[in-house]
C-alpha cells in the first residue's frame, strides 16, 4: 500500500486528530492559523482550540495578491505563479506557527487549507447561464503538502460547487455541527469582507438550517481605505466615526437587487467594489463627500444590509439568538448599530466558548476532519447545501 494512503488510514482511525485550519480571507492582511484538537464525527464532533495565531503578509505579497484579486482582466502567468506561491507563503507561516509552539510537523496529522479566494463567480452575480457556478482560490494543496511534511487537505469550495451549490458560504456545516442546541434558535453571523449567516434551529424546531450570504461586511469599507489611504481597515472605526450619514447615498447603496434577492444567495467583491461605489457617487453627484462621511456612510450600509436580511428570521423566529464573529466583531462604529436594534439577543461567539478570529480556520479543520473520518450523510437536512465530503487530499510525497 502507498504509505501515505496507509498513513491516512491510520489517522482516519484515530480516537482525536490534531489538525491546522488555515484561513485567509479578502481582508489580505494575513492567514489566520488554528490548531484543533478534534474528536469524533458529526453531532458526535467535539474541536478543541489549542492554539490560534494570524500570521501578518507582507505589503509586497499583498499587493501582488490585489493585481489579480476580484478582477475580470488580469495576468495568467501571475495568477499561475501565486497559485504556488501562496502555498508556500503559507507552508513558511505554518512551520513558523510550528516552532512558536514547540510543535514538530510529525505531531501534526492534517492541515486543512482554504486557500485564498481571488474569484467567486456564481450565476446568479455573473448572469451568464452559460457557464456553471464557479468559485477560484488559490494556494495550491499540494505545494503546502510537501514544503511542511504535512498530509493537506484543499480546495474545499469546489465540491460544493460541483454537487449543485453556488461554493459559499461554508460556515453552515461546521455550524450545524458545533453549535446547534436542544432549545435555542441560533443565528451564526459571520462579518468578513462579506457578511453571511448560518440560521441553526433548536432540535426540536421543524425547521430547515441554512447559511446564506447578506452583503457587504467589511469589504467596501477595507476597499475605500486601500485607494485613499493604503490602509488594511478604518483600525476602530476611526474614520467613519467622525463622519455623518448620507442618506442620499445610502438609499442609493440600498438599491442594489441582490439586497432583495430570496434567502439562501451568495455574493463577493466582485460585486460590492470600490469602481461600483464611485459610479453610484457619479450618479448622485456625491463626489465632493468627505472621505470620512463617505465611511460613516458604507459602516451604515453594512449594518441595514445585515438588519435587513435578518428581518425574515425575526418574523418567523423572533427569540433567536444572534452570536457574532468576524472582523466586523472590532468595528465598534458598526457593533453599536447592531446592538441597538437586536439588543441582548446579539452576543460575541466567545460565549459558546468559540475564538470568534478563529472560528472559520476552525470550521476548515473541522470540515478536514469529516472528510478523512466523516459521512456525507452527517449533513442531511440542510437547506440548500449539499451533503458531501469537501476537500482535496495531498500527500507528501
Amino acid at each position: 500500500m502507498n504509505p501515505d494512503i496507509e498513513k491516512l488510514h491510520r489517522i482516519a482511525n484515530k480516537d482525536s486528530r490534531l489538525i491546522i485550519g488555515l484561513m485567509s480571507g479578502t481582508s489580505l492582511d494575513g492567514l489566520d492559523i488554528a490548531l484543533c484538537e478534534i474528536r469524533g464525527t458529526g453531532h458526535q464532533t467535539h474541536l478543541q482550540l489549542k492554539a490560534f495565531i494570524t500570521q501578518p503578509y507582507t505589503p509586497k505579497f499583498t499587493n501582488r495578491i490585489k493585481q489579480v484579486f476580484s478582477k475580470q482582466s488580469i495576468d495568467q502567468q501571475l495568477l499561475c505563479g501565486l497559485n504556488a506561491q501562496v502555498a508556500q507563503v503559507h507552508a513558511d507561516l505554518v512551520l513558523d506557527a510550528l516552532d512558536q509552539w514547540d510543535l514538530k510537523p510529525e505531531d501534526i496529522d492534517l492541515i486543512a487549507s482554504h486557500g485564498q479566494t481571488v474569484y467567486h463567480a456564481p450565476q446568479s452575480l455573473t448572469k451568464n447561464l452559460e457557464l456553471p457556478n464557479s468559485t477560484l482560490q488559490i494556494g495550491d494543496g499540494d505545494h503546502l503538502a510537501v514544503q511542511t511534511g504535512i498530509i493537506t487537505i484543499a480546495d474545499f469550495r469546489q465540491k460544493h460547487v460541483a454537487s449543485g451549490g453556488q461554493g459559499a458560504p461554508l460556515a453552515l456545516y461546521g455550524d450545524f455541527l458545533l453549535f446547534s442546541d436542544t432549545e435555542e434558535d441560533r443565528v451564526l453571523l459571520n462579518i468578513g469582507g462579506i457578511s453571511n449567516f448560518s440560521f441553526i434551529p433548536s432540535r426540536k424546531s421543524n425547521m430547515q438550517a441554512f447559511a446564506t450570504d447578506l452583503g457587504p461586511g467589511n469589504t467596501l469599507m477595507n476597499q475605500y481605505m486601500s485607494v485613499h489611504f493604503g490602509l488594511d481597515m478604518d483600525r476602530d472605526a476611526s474614520l467613519a466615526s467622525q463622519g455623518q450619514i448620507n442618506e442620499k447615498l445610502l438609499q442609493l447603496l440600498l438599491t442594489e437587487p441582490f439586497l432583495v434577492l430570496p434567502l439562501p444567495k451568495t455574493t463577493g467583491p466582485e460585486l460590492f467594489s470600490y469602481d461600483q461605489l464611485q459610479r453610484q457617487l457619479q450618479v448622485a453627484r456625491l463626489q465632493n463627500l468627505t472621505h470620512a462621511d463617505i465611511m460613516a456612510t458604507l459602516n451604515r450600509f453594512t449594518a441595514q444590509t445585515i438588519i435587513d436580511g435578518l428581518s425574515i428570521l425575526e418574523k418567523e423566529t423572533p427569540d433567536f439568538k444572534l452570536y457574532i464573529s468576524g472582523g466586523g466583531l472590532h468595528n465598534p462604529l458598526l457593533m453599536n448599530q447592531l446592538e441597538s436594534h437586536f439588543g441582548l439577543a446579539l452576543k460575541p461567539l466567545s460565549v459558546l466558548k468559540m475564538d470568534p478570529d478563529a472560528k472559520e480556520a476552525c470550521l476548515f479543520a473541522l470540515l478536514a476532519n469529516q472528510t478523512v473520518s466523516g459521512h456525507p450523510d452527517d449533513f442531511q437536512h440542510l437547506d440548500g447545501a449539499p451533503a458531501v465530503n469537501m476537500g482535496k487530499i495531498c500527500f507528501p510525497y
